[in-house]
């Protein structure tokens, strides 16, 4: 499976490390466990990292797109739509404990979860620790960088 991930240039060396997201938590892990977030297409990347980064009046310029190729099947989803609470996306104890479980359970390299901004597409959770990781192949790296407009304030909606 292909999967994308943006940051900036100094972090592309350590991009699927999960260090960032071992210090820090996420949505689907508490801090101290690693995590590597990535999705299943460039654009579904580009929101992701786009709510992330903050009121400012210029895009980064210092952005760069990889994508890898994880050598999972990955058909089991970390929520089933059917069990997924409907206040899923904004209760991050559930989300952090589900995925702090799988990454111990060390069942597979990476699983795939729903996104809170496009529920329809998929993100893909990478376990840096699992035996499998040194099997991911990073098929390519290029500069990325947003439409300056996401940043402009607009009164026309």
């Amino acid at each position: 499976m292909l999967v994308w991930r943006i940051c900036r240039q100094r972090h592309a060396a350590s991009a699927f490390s999960g260090e960032g997201a071992r210090l820090l938590g996420g949505r689907w892990n508490s801090a101290g466990t690693s995590m590597v977030y990535t999705s299943d297409s460039l654009a579904l990347a580009a929101l992701e990292l786009f709510v992330h980064i903050g009121p400012t009046d210029e895009a980064p310029d210092d952005l760069i797109a990889i994508q890898a190729e994880v050598p999972v099947d990955l058909n089991t989803d970390l929520l089933a739509a059917k069990k997924t609470p409907k206040d899923w996306g904004f209760r991050s104890e559930l989300t952090q404990r589900s995925g702090d479980a799988w990454s111990k359970s060390q069942q597979s390299l990476a699983i795939r979860v729903p996104s809170v901004l496009v529920d329809v597409e998929w993100n893909i959770l990478i376990n840096p620790q699992h035996e499998k990781m040194q099997q991911l192949k990073i098929v390519q790296s290029r500069p990325f960088r947003f439409d300056p407009r996401m940043f402009a304030a607009s009164s026309r909606y």
